[in-house]
């Protein structure tokens, strides 16, 4: 049986566990075996630069913390070695990251999520992966928009062009 100490230091990483997932947008589970050391280190720092936290938890730990905020269905997915990334800002930079390394690393595998208060599968977080960019999506929107009003102001230069045009003929 294991001694209070040890069972006080799980209670707080399931307690700072929970306060994380909490707080996030979303997050990806991932079973992070046969990752080199080279491919993790630049994993962890793309997971930094995008202010998610990536954490090699014990399953179990991470079981009970997803029981305390609702997400008992992820419980399916904790075999193997698994880790956690959970995104507070971008709710698909976890989910491009995880992929991006999944692409890879061949044993590096998406097994799951949660987004929006729900638990999401593999498919879901691949998914969300592939949607491009918040910058990216604003930049085609403005691009869409801007096609139909440049072409009208083209077609009134064009008239006013020609109006001036034909009276510099008349004089």
């Amino acid at each position: 049986m294991p001694s209070n100490s040890v069972l006080e230091q799980k209670k707080a990483v399931v307690a700072d566990l929970v306060e994380k997932i909490k707080k996030a947008q979303s997050g990806v589970l991932v079973q992070y075996q046969g990752i080199t050391v080279e491919n993790d280190t630049k994993m962890r720092a793309a997971f930094r630069k995008a202010n998610v936290d990536y954490m090699v938890i014990k399953n179990t730990l991470i079981g009970r913390a997803c029981d305390e905020v609702g997400y008992g269905a992820m419980k399916d997915k904790l075999n193997g070695m698994s880790a956690i990334a959970i995104g507070y800002d971008d709710p698909i930079a976890p989910a491009k990251i995880a992929k991006e390394f999944a692409d890879k690393v061949e044993t590096f595998e998406i097994k799951g999520g949660f987004l929006d208060n729900a638990v999401v599968d593999a498919n879901t977080v691949n998914a969300l992966a592939d949607i491009p960019s918040r910058e990216v999506l604003i930049a085609r929107f403005l691009g869409s928009i801007q096609g139909p009003i440049r072409g009208l102001a083209v077609g009134l230069q064009a008239i006013i062009d020609k109006a001036n045009g034909g009276e510099a003929a008349a004089e």
